[in-house]
């Protein structure tokens, strides 16, 4: 005589393994967490509690790049004055991967337990990829911190694989550049630079950041020709001071040194991040 069949038991799947459910937008809350968190725990395995970010385009190409582009556009393939153009504005690629590498070394030598002002970029080409080059050429740790866009795909092999991420959210991704950034030096740059650069301003005009953080806005012509700070201030919509906030600068060592004798005064005792 057979036994009787044993119904088998249905199990109901987890809540937290329901993809369906985790890609909702009742789960949007729990997906913002999460890029909170996540970065949050690898940061503090790798006991880093302050950055030097870098902003600028991802369209700036390397001198090497460049030189070759004017090289094919003057026999024949491509736009010559086009070429010309991007060569020009590859000094910046050199520069921020130079000022990447000092900062670098710089920092590997204060003889802290913890990673002090390590290189932390929005993970593109460009000028992203300069600075995270130049800090890998130092062979230091170095931060990526890309978004989800419909771009074509690039290959920034510079970032420190274990400090590479990958944002869905904007606000979040800029929520990290923020929190842990010390010293910012923005480069030629375009809508997303230029989001990024004033909302940060905005934070420290207004107070709400604390930190003393340095910002050097590198490329003088660059930034007199695109935003007219002057003009804000004799239309009375900032006030003078408010111009105080950033530094200028096209040299590399000056740049260098105003940020290593901030660094040295304000933030060298500090630990921790804030806002």
């Amino acid at each position: 005589m057979k036994e009787p069949r044993k119904e088998r038991r249905r199990q109901a799947e987890k809540a937290y393994l329901k993809e369906s459910f985790l890609k909702s937008s009742e789960a949007r809350p729990l997906r913002i967490l999460a890029e909170y968190l996540e970065p949050k725990l690898r940061f503090d395995h790798h006991r880093i509690d302050d950055t030097i970010v870098f902003m600028g385009s991802a369209r700036v190409l390397s001198r090497e790049q460049a030189e070759a582009g004017v090289g094919a556009a003057q026999n024949g393939e491509g736009d010559l004055e086009h070429a010309r153009r991007q060569l020009a504005m590859s000094r910046y690629y050199e520069d921020a991967r130079e000022l990447a590498r000092r900062f670098t070394e710089w920092s590997k030598h204060l003889g802290d337990d913890e990673r002090r002002f390590v290189v932390c970029t929005g993970g593109g080409p460009g000028i992203m990829e300069a600075a995270n080059r130049g800090a890998s050429e130092a062979k230091g740790l170095n931060i990526g911190l890309t978004i989800s866009i419909p771009v074509e795909e690039f290959d920034n092999r510079y970032v420190t694989r274990e400090l590479s991420f990958h944002f869905h959210y904007f606000f979040m991704r800029k929520f990290w550049f923020a929190y842990l950034a010390k010293a910012l030096f923005v480069f030629p740059g375009g809508f997303g630079t230029l989001d990024e650069l004033f909302e940060i301003i905005t934070l420290r005009q207004t107070g709400k950041m604390t930190k003393p953080l340095v910002i050097v806005l590198f490329g003088t012509d660059y930034w007199n020709e695109v935003i007219n700070l002057d003009a804000l201030v004799r239309h009375g919509t900032i006030s003078a001071k408010d111009l105080e906030l950033f530094h200028r600068t096209d040299s590399v060592d000056e740049a260098f040194g105003i940020v290593t004798r901030h660094l040295t005064e304000h933030a060298l005792a500090e630990r921790g991040a804030f806002l």
